[in-house]
């Protein structure tokens, strides 16, 4: 005789957690996290290659200049075909195959006898690393859904553990080894986390962008504010690039050696990784816009301190610079998805990165001009009124946000 009705095992196992659907954004933001962590690598060890490949192929800065500018231009250029391509194909997939064209891209660079040839091998490499950020964000976006701002953080965070250890990698198999032995290493690590992607990421999901635009349509009331977003993260990302063009010339201004701008400028990137890391959980603790007036208002009253104080005390607040300096970008990536329907993440977080990259190549040179203009300590001012701007910029965008953003 049965104890329980026929159908109550069934209902409560359908009641029960499921073990694995409760992984699944563990593991999507692990997958993720090490594929941007590699991807951010990959893009700051050519500025360790740079000398080597000057007295390899006797090249000017004008056209070292222009081989770092390849990659940046294929990256961030295929970003938003590459976010349409993802509504036929799923991400996951994408994001290995991505993973490795850029692998690829640094084994033709290892096996380039010319400079054409090492040209082309960076845009193959540059052209893989597009899909990661628009992609990986996306993905990390719906596997947490409202609750994506602190796992977007983490996510954010990660990129910079891929800059501070493969570049340094790098340089230590440059003392062993050829570059070009080098960079077929690097570009196995490459292959290795391609494979990890295809075997341990759960499904993004090709068919997403139908369903979704049909059961959401018209529930997210942050539609219609992304491009006060943009505009902000734009900005944010002008005055990062921006002061840090000068800081090394602030900093020798002040009396600094190279090691000690060197330890100066390591202690500004730790902030930095420290902002990405909290701020996204800042944000989704206190509200977007509360988080991003703190943080552009500290930036603006640190920049001026900077250029106020003596070379030691200078210094010493740059660790907190770094988490203003970058702390807003975490918050602004988690409210993306926010203020676009379901089906269309993957094109917002396209067109952001591509405007913030655009924005962050760009910066440099508009605030060098204005540098050769008005010097560099009025240059460094203006980046810290460009900071204030972005103030009113996130007011406007509060009425946005489902919840005024809580400012």
């Amino acid at each position: 005789m049965a104890i329980f009705p026929s159908n109550f095992l069934s209902r409560s196992q359908a009641l029960a957690p499921d073990p694995v659907s409760l992984s699944k954004p563990r593991r999507t933001l692990a997958a993720t996290g090490m594929n941007h962590a590699l991807h951010d690598g990959y893009t700051d060890l050519i500025y360790v290659l740079l000398p080597v490949w000057q007295g390899e192929f006797a090249l000017s800065y004008g056209l070292l200049a222009i081989m770092r500018g390849l990659y940046s231009v294929a990256m961030a250029g295929l970003q938003i075909p590459i976010s349409h391509l993802a509504e036929r194909i799923d991400g996951k997939i994408l994001l290995a195959l991505g993973t490795m064209v850029a692998a690829l891209g640094y084994v033709l660079a290892g096996l380039s006898g010319s400079v054409v040839g090492l040209g082309l091998a960076l845009l193959v490499s540059g052209a893989g690393a597009s899909t990661q950020h628009p992609l990986a964000s996306a993905a990390v976006s719906r596997a947490y859904g409202q609750a994506a701002r602190g796992p977007l953080g983490i996510y954010n965070f990660s990129g910079d553990l891929g800059k501070a250890t493969l570049p340094a990698l790098t340089a230590m198999l440059l003392v062993i080894v050829s570059w070009r032995h080098a960079l077929l290493l690097i570009a196995l690590m490459g292959l290795l986390v391609a494979l990890c992607l295809a075997l341990l990421m759960p499904t993004v999901g090709k068919d997403f962008a139908q369903t979704s635009a049909v059961t959401t349509h018209g529930t997210n009331p942050g539609r219609g504010g992304f491009s006060w977003l943009l505009a902000i993260g734009i900005l944010d990302s002008a005055v990062r690039m921006g002061f840090l063009t000068f800081l090394p010339f602030l900093l020798r201004d002040k009396g600094a050696s190279l090691p000690t701008s060197g330890v100066a400028l390591a202690m500004l990137f730790i902030g930095g990784a420290a902002g990405k890391f909290t701020c996204g959980w800042l944000g989704a603790r206190i509200g977007t816009i509360r988080t991003v007036l703190l943080t552009e208002g500290g930036t603006a009253a640190l920049i001026v301190a900077v250029l106020l104080l003596p070379l030691i005390p200078a210094i010493i607040v740059l660790p907190l610079l770094g988490v203003m300096l970058n702390g807003t970008s975490s918050v602004l990536y988690g409210t993306v998805s926010e203020l676009t329907s379901p089906d269309r993440t993957e094109r917002a977080f396209a067109l952001f990165y591509t405007g913030t990259i655009g924005s962050g190549a760009t910066a440099p040179v508009l605030y060098g001009l204005l540098g050769d203009s008005l010097g560099p300590t009025l240059a460094t001012v203006a980046t810290a009124a460009t900071a204030l701007a972005i103030c009113p910029l996130a007011l406007l965008l509060g009425s946005h946000l489902a919840d005024g953003g809580r400012a």
